[in-house]
């Protein structure tokens, strides 16, 4: 199964993908009164993975990831601003689980981010979203509980480049500012490779049905 959303994977919209960018871009009234969606809301991006079984192996993956953050964060180092780098679609935000804006969080990953938030830890969130949508999205990661220090999203340049290579840039811009990336989470190989960061955690795609 492929992606509703053609911007991680290409250039061109559909017309499926031009609603997810009008919907995306509602302004904050209209978002209020289409509230969130909830986890028996499934979308057909995502019709053949169990909401509760991802969440279940979302789970499963951030019970690894926060116990080492805990103890990352108790050894900062003096002088040290600690960063985490975070996709965006199925990973922080239920992207594929209901179309309604704002997009819920993804539960386990918000508790350890809201854990690091607490303890002075910086949160960027770089994703292949269009540049023509960072303000919604900001908007959305900010109502939903993320402190966001920082969004990274493709300009029409990058919609052209190797996603994997457009990340790693990016985490090399946050290393440029002076941060330790203590930790990168996503849930393809593309947000991980290409190091600069200590540790990744990677969550479940179900071989690509969930980009």
């Amino acid at each position: 199964m492929r992606s509703r959303r053609p911007w991680l994977r290409g250039t061109a919209l559909t017309a499926v993908s031009a609603a997810a960018l009008v919907t995306l871009s509602a302004p904050a009234d209209a978002a209020t009164s289409t509230g969130t969606a909830t986890a028996a809301t499934v979308t057909a991006a995502a019709a053949d993975v169990d909401y509760a079984t991802w969440q279940k192996d979302c789970q499963a993956v951030m019970d690894q990831a926060l116990p080492y953050l805990k103890q990352r964060i108790a050894n900062t180092k003096p002088g040290e601003k600690q960063a985490i780098v975070l996709d965006i679609d199925n990973t922080t935000l239920e992207t594929d689980f209901g179309f309604s804006y704002p997009q819920p969080a993804n539960k386990p990953v918000l508790a350890a981010a809201e854990y690091a938030q607490e303890h002075g830890v910086a949160l960027f969130f770089v994703t292949a979203r269009p540049g023509i949508i960072a303000s919604a999205t900001d908007y959305n990661l900010k109502q939903v509980g993320y402190q966001v220090s920082g969004l990274y999203v493709r300009s029409l340049g990058d919609l052209f480049k190797d996603v994997a290579a457009y990340k790693t840039a990016q985490r090399v811009d946050i290393e440029s500012k002076g941060y330790t990336i203590i930790a990168n989470i996503g849930n393809s190989a593309t947000d991980l490779s290409g190091g600069h960061a200590e540790k990744t955690y990677k969550l479940p795609d179900y071989d690509g049905q969930l980009s």
